[in-house]
């Protein structure tokens, strides 16, 4: 693991912080655990019912609300630890932006962030495809107000990041599916 800053906390996070934090220890995952994170969302969305808006909805902002304290918790611990390929990307695409700690086994922001790429969307295979690459593109470019966000301390800029991170690519997975359906090539 590549480390930006030191440690912050001596004790670590409650197991339940990093259960939640981590996306049940996928944020453990040595390489692209943002990507990993992100899988994990979709995966859940595969579980009949949970795409349903009365339910992903609810679900999301739980999620959130967990993410903003679990994240928080473990960034204090973690301080703005790295994996080498998070540390790459980092410096590829946001060279000199690390404001707040933000740990890259913190992957509950990608769940949520996914969630939310496809709120409100129909379930199918190609929306979950193309809102998972769009997601993805967005959350590593952090395009304003994404960047500004995610410097607010507390947990919350971890979250909020990928919130617009989300939101960008759910207006975007729109667009590209409504262009899809108007060449009928999905």
């Amino acid at each position: 693991m590549s480390e930006y800053s030191s440690h912050g906390e001596e004790h670590p996070p409650p197991l339940v912080a990093r259960l939640i934090g981590t996306g049940c220890f996928v944020g453990y995952i040595p390489w692209a655990s943002g990507t990993f994170g992100t899988l994990l969302g979709c995966l859940i969305l595969l579980i009949p019912g949970v795409w349903q808006p009365r339910v992903l909805s609810p679900l999301t902002a739980v999620v959130f609300a967990l993410g903003v304290w679990s994240a928080a918790s473990i960034a204090r611990f973690e301080g703005n630890r790295l994996s080498a390929t998070a540390a790459r990307a980092k410096e590829r695409f946001q060279h000199g932006r690390h404001p707040a700690p933000d740990p890259s086994i913190v992957v509950v922001d990608e769940i949520a962030g996914m969630w939310i790429s496809v709120l409100f969307l129909p379930p199918s295979m190609p929306a979950l495809a193309v809102a998972f690459v769009l997601f993805r593109i967005f959350d590593i470019l952090k395009p304003p107000p994404a960047a500004w966000l995610e410097r607010i301390p507390q947990g919350w800029g971890i979250m909020l990041d990928d919130l617009v991170a989300g939101l960008y690519a759910n207006v975007c997975t729109r667009l590209v599916l409504l262009l899809a359906s108007i060449l009928h090539v999905l």
